[in-house]
C-alpha cells in the first residue's frame, strides 16, 4: 500500500496539470454547439439532395476558392464549415453564404480549444502525451479506489475542499475521486483507445487493431489532379441513390498521394457524428470508385466507432452531455488540486504555520 500511495502521489504530481487541462477543455467542448453563437447557427439541418447539390456546386465549383474540406451542418449546429489548405476556414449557411471567416484557429475559440484538448497545441507529439496521460489517469482511478478503502469510514463528499490545507485537499481528492471513478474510467479509457489504437485490443480483442485498420482503410488509387470541371451535383445525387436514408456529413479533396475525393455519410443507426458510410470518387473524372456501407463493417469495428461518441457525448442528448460534463469537471478539480497540494502546500507546511501562530512571542 505504501508503494502504491507513493506512486499515486508522485505520478499525479507530474501529470496532474495535463489531466486538469483535458478535463476542463473537454467539459467545454461537450457544449460547443450551444456556445458558438453565430447567425444561422440554430437553423434546421437541410438534407434535401437538390439543395445540398446546389450548395456543394457553389462552394466547390471554382478551383480558385475551393476548400479542401466541407463539413455539412448537423442537427445540433446549422452551419456548414469550410477548411482551406492554408489552415484558414469559414462558416457558411447551408445555402453557401459566408457567415464568418478566419485566417488562423486562434480567431475561433472552439477551434483552438479543440486543438488544445486533442493535441496540446503540439501536433502528434501532444496527442501522444495526451494518450500517455489518459493511461496514467486509469492507473490513478484504480489505485485511488484501492487507497480509498483504507479510509472509507471517514467518507464525506463535498464539491470543494473545506479548507486549502493539504489534509483537507487530500481528503476532498480521495472522496471526490471515488464518487467520480466510473465516469473517469469511461472518459479515460475511451480517450486512450482513440489515441493508441493497440489499447483497443484490451477491450475489443487481440485482433481488433488490425481489423479496424483494414476495415477503415480507403481503396488504393494513383495520385490524380482534381479536375477544374467536376460535376459535384452528380456526386451528391449518386451518393443519395446509393444510401437514400443516410445524411451527408463531409466532403474532402484528395490528401497525400491519393487521387480520391471522399464523401462521408451517416446512416440512422450510426453513433459516430460524421458516420463511416463512405463513397470515393475519382478526382479527375468524378466517377464513383468505391463505396462502403457502415452496416457491413465487422462487429469490432462498429464497437470501435462507438468510442468517440461516448467520449465526446455525441449520443444520449443533454442528459449524457451533463454526465460527461461532470466527468470533465471532476478531472479538472482532481488534477488542479493535486498540483496545489503536491507542489505548493507541502506536507507539514500548514502545521508549521499553525504552530507558529499559536506560539506566543518570547519576552524581550
Amino acid at each position: 500500500m505504501k508503494t502504491l500511495d507513493l506512486l499515486h502521489r508522485w505520478i499525479g504530481g507530474c501529470v496532474g496539470l495535463v489531466l486538469a487541462v483535458l478535463g476542463l477543455s473537454g467539459a467545454l467542448l461537450v457544449h460547443k454547439d450551444a456556445w458558438v453563437l453565430l447567425p444561422h447557427a440554430s437553423d434546421a439541418q437541410v438534407q434535401d439532395s437538390a439543395v445540398i447539390a446546389r450548395t456543394v456546386d457553389r462552394i466547390m465549383g471554382d478551383p480558385a476558392t475551393r476548400p479542401e474540406m466541407l463539413t455539412f451542418a448537423s442537427p445540433e449546429f446549422g452551419l456548414d464549415r469550410l477548411r482551406f489548405a492554408d489552415d484558414s476556414g469559414a462558416y457558411v449557411t447551408q445555402a453557401g453564404d459566408f457567415v464568418a471567416r478566419w485566417d488562423s484557429q486562434w480567431e475561433r475559440p472552439e477551434l483552438w480549444l479543440f486543438d488544445l484538448h486533442h493535441h496540446l497545441f503540439a501536433g502528434d507529439v501532444g496527442e501522444a502525451v495526451i494518450g500517455v496521460a489518459a493511461l496514467l489517469g486509469l492507473f490513478f482511478v484504480v489505485s485511488g479506489v484501492i487507497l480509498w478503502t483504507r479510509t472509507r469510514k471517514t467518507f464525506a463528499f463535498t464539491l470543494l475542499p473545506k479548507r486549502m490545507s493539504r489534509p483537507a485537499i487530500v481528503r476532498h481528492h480521495r472522496d471526490l475521486g471515488v464518487v467520480a471513478a466510473p465516469l473517469l474510467l469511461l472518459s479515460l479509457l475511451t480517450g486512450s483507445i482513440l489515441v493508441f489504437r493497440p489499447v483497443a485490443a484490451l477491450i475489443l480483442g487481440p485482433s481488433a487493431p488490425a481489423r479496424i485498420d483494414a476495415s477503415l482503410k480507403p481503396p488504393k488509387s494513383a495520385a490524380l489532379p482534381v479536375s477544374p470541371t467536376l460535376d459535384w451535383r452528380a456526386m451528391i445525387l449518386t451518393a443519395r441513390r446509393r444510401f437514400p436514408d443516410a445524411e451527408f456529413r463531409s466532403l474532402s479533396l484528395p490528401r497525400g498521394k491519393s487521387g480520391l475525393i471522399t464523401l462521408r455519410m451517416k446512416k440512422p443507426e450510426e453513433w459516430l457524428p460524421n458516420g463511416r458510410t463512405t463513397l470515393w470518387f475519382a478526382a479527375d473524372s468524378g466517377q464513383l470508385v468505391a463505396a462502403r456501407d457502415a452496416a457491413g463493417l465487422p462487429g469490432q469495428v462498429k464497437a470501435y466507432n462507438m468510442l468517440y461518441p461516448l467520449h465526446a457525448a455525441k449520443v444520449g442528448g443533454l442528459a449524457y452531455r451533463l454526465v460527461m460534463t461532470v466527468s470533465g469537471l471532476a478531472l479538472a478539480l482532481l488534477g488542479s488540486f493535486t498540483i496545489w497540494s503536491f507542489w505548493i502546500v507541502r506536507p507539514g507546511q500548514a502545521g508549521r504555520r499553525t504552530k507558529a501562530k499559536a506560539t506566543p512571542p518570547r519576552p524581550a
